[in-house]
């Protein structure tokens, strides 16, 4: 056998390995893609989910809060005058 015929034998077996290897990386790459747009779904449902609520909140909570603000001012004026 003559050394190129070796080389050329060495670097073929490389090449397939190098192939397979990029093949396999190729499908997980997919698969983690897949899982990651899995993901990003649910977490923009969930926080579309959580804004609702929060504005929901908001709506109720806020003339509650005026209203406690408002009577916390007045007992403290009626205080500073007795």
């Amino acid at each position: 056998m003559d050394w190129a015929q070796i080389l050329v034998i060495i670097l073929s077996i490389f090449l397939a390995l190098f192939l397979l290897l990029g093949i396999v990386l190729t499908v997980l790459l997919i698969r983690l893609t897949q899982q990651i747009r899995d993901v990003t779904s649910s977490a923009q449902r969930t926080a579309n989910g959580i804004e609702g609520v929060v504005s929901s909140l908001t709506k109720f909570s806020s003339p509650g809060i005026v209203a406690k603000m408002a009577f916390g001012q007045i007992k403290k004026l009626k205080k500073r005058k007795k």
